[in-house]
């Protein structure tokens, strides 16, 4: 495996986090350890917590952060179980965690694991291969309907009607086994202007297919809501998205946690008792400058979001860090 890559809008991770060097710190989705190397490095009576659903990240790691072992612990499990990998592993509270939602350079590079478009390999598509569903099982056997709406929701593809047709279609004649047989169905679907787009005509759907086969959406709000839950008054949640449908669950769950009392205008005095979980430090979400886009292209969607747990300690920060 390669290191020499810089993991996406590092720097400006590591600022938002505002690393205590005796602190507790999670990264929910270790991936090339590119981001923990940075945290675990500026540790030195503190702690870092390593979670990542692909077993290959963690055995990688081991080799990876073997000079700060001492202050790493690495689990195997799905950021969604936050909640009990944090009393699993006896942290009572956090003071940072780190959430790189984006698929590790690693599953894209490796065309066994069927992520890549580019390359020939079975539909598999799972970030965890010990997960029961597979790309193969959506494919092959979901419903027309069910594929049209995943590829329309989750991939937002103008041609998912069209798209789910011809899956349908294709498998009837015989089973759609890899992923550049479905690279030429989704192609033959699709009018020719949108062959000639300058993204790849089966980005889309890909995307909502491997969305589909790991239940990446449905695990974020249970995440959002531990990870708050788990932060130290002034803690931070740095949270990075690479498409829209995930952008916008994670803004409107900080809004959500960020509001205070949601009692009718009219009420005299508060009676709901609801006071704000958290302080959010970015108006707009932080994006890969020129230098960064230029070093690393699929930095090019990312988007980083922040926010500060509030509590009897008051917030750290005394300004937003956009």
């Amino acid at each position: 495996m390669e290191y020499g890559h810089k993991p996406v809008l590092l720097d400006a991770c590591i600022e938002a986090l505002d690393i205590r060097p005796d602190g507790v710190y999670v990264d929910g989705t270790l991936g090339r350890a590119g981001h923990s190397v940075e945290i675990a490095q500026r540790l030195t009576t503190g702690r870092l917590i390593c979670i990542d659903r692909d077993q290959a990240a963690i055995d990688a790691a081991k080799t990876r952060l073997a000079p700060w072992m001492d202050r790493v612990a690495l689990v195997h499990s799905n950021f969604s179980e936050l909640r009990g990998v944090l009393q699993e592993v006896g942290a009572a509270g956090a003071d940072g965690m780190l959430f790189d939602l984006g698929v590790s350079s690693p599953q894209l590079d490796d065309a066994s694991r069927g992520f890549s478009y580019m390359q020939d390999a079975p539909l598999d598509m799972r970030m965890d291969q010990d997960a029961p569903l597979t790309a193969d099982t959506v494919v092959n056997t979901w419903s027309q309907e069910e594929l049209r709406r995943i590829l329309y929701e989750y991939g937002e593809e103008r041609y998912a009607p069209a798209i789910a047709r011809a899956i349908v279609a294709a498998r009837a004649r015989a089973p759609i086994a890899t992923t550049l047989e479905l690279v030429d169905i989704i192609k033959s679907a699709m009018p020719p202007a949108a062959l000639r787009e300058k993204q790849h005509p089966a980005k889309r759907s890909f995307q909502a297919i491997r969305i589909a086969v790991n239940g990446e959406l449905e695990a974020l709000p249970p995440m959002l809501q531990a990870a708050v839950d788990g932060l130290r008054p002034g803690g931070r949640l740095a949270v990075i998205t690479f498409h829209s449908l995930e952008d916008r669950i994670v803004k409107h769950a900080m809004q959500d946690m960020a509001r205070g009392c949601i009692c009718p205008p009219g009420f005299p005095v508060c009676v709901c008792g609801r006071k704000p979980k958290v302080r959010i430090l970015t108006r707009k979400p932080i994006v890969a400058d020129a230098a960064e886009l230029a070093e690393n292209p699929r930095a090019r969607s990312a988007k980083l979001r922040v926010a500060e747990r509030c509590g009897d300690a008051g917030p750290r920060g005394t300004s937003p860090l956009d």
